[in-house]
C-alpha cells in the first residue's frame, strides 16, 4: 500500500526511473485522477520521448520491465494505491536526471 500526495502545478518532470529486473503495477484505491509519464525504451530517455497519460482513477498501470517512467503523480487529494513490485536479490532501480529543455525544467500543467 502507498499513499500519494498531490504536487503543486505545474508538475516538474526532472527525472525518470526504471526497473530492470521486473515489472511494477499501481492500482488506485481512492478513485482519484493521477498522471502517468513514460518514455520510449532507450538507455537514456530524451525529453521528446516523454508521453503523459491521465488516469481517471479507475484505471491502474503496469510498467513492464525496463520501461522508463516517472514516480507516481497524484493530482487531487491524498490517494491510496495497491502496488505490486518485485522482491528478491539484485538492484531493481535505475534513475536518471532529465536534461533541461531550452534552459528550463520540463513541466506539465492541465485544466
Amino acid at each position: 500500500m502507498f499513499r500519494g500526495t498531490p504536487r503543486p502545478k505545474p508538475i516538474e518532470i526532472k527525472m525518470m526511473e526504471r526497473h530492470p529486473l521486473g515489472s511494477q503495477a499501481f492500482m488506485p484505491l481512492s478513485a482519484q485522477r493521477f498522471l502517468i509519464v513514460v518514455a520510449a525504451g532507450t538507455d537514456t530517455p530524451n525529453p521528446e520521448d516523454l508521453r503523459a497519460f491521465l488516469s481517471d482513477g479507475t484505471q491502474g498501470v503496469t510498467y513492464a520491465k525496463n520501461v522508463w517512467h516517472h514516480p507516481l503523480l497524484v493530482l487531487e487529494e491524498d490517494s491510496d494505491f495497491l502496488i505490486v513490485d518485485r522482491s528478491g536479490p539484485g538492484e531493481n532501480l535505475n534513475e536518471i536526471d532529465l536534461p533541461l529543455v531550452d534552459g528550463e525544467v520540463i513541466t506539465l500543467d492541465w485544466a
